[in-house]
């Protein structure tokens, strides 16, 4: 039997454009090894102070459209303080308050309870560093 609580670190590569990368495969391929078909929570997280972990349609669009509303909320220029790496870097650091580092998700049976057409995924707006991990921890 598996472990009540069993984490594992996920190491990406996000490049050097911002991104919404989908870690719902690597969410699935970790609790088919962690949750044994038990049921519990999964525990999302990323320790950077630049990004942040969405639940959202991918693939149909709304992934680009996070992007662009992220540009329209915060956008990259000078305004910001905060002003070392690249220009309006800045944003990338008021970025998580908005996509929080976290997420806990349901999981019965073994199995992410996710609805119809919702993905974890990875939103990271920050070109400077495109080397990320991602933290997924299973209480069961």
């Amino acid at each position: 039997m598996s472990s009540a609580f069993t984490t594992t670190v996920l190491h990406l590569t996000t490049g050097s454009s911002e991104t919404v990368t989908d870690l719902t495969p690597d969410c699935e391929q970790f609790l088919s090894r962690a949750a044994s078909g038990r049921d519990g929570l999964l525990n999302i997280f990323v320790p950077h102070a630049t990004a942040g972990i969405a639940v959202l349609e991918t693939g149909a669009g709304s992934d680009a459209d996070l992007l662009a509303a992220l540009h329209t909320l915060l956008p990259a220029d000078d305004r910001w303080q905060h002003r070392h790496g690249t220009p309006g870097h800045g944003r990338d650091h008021v970025v998580p308050a908005l996509v929080p580092p976290h997420a806990t998700l349901p999981v019965i049976a073994g199995r992410l309870e996710l609805g119809t057409w919702q993905s974890v995924c990875l939103v990271d707006t920050n070109v400077s560093n495109d080397s990320r991990q991602v933290r997924l921890s299973f209480l069961g």
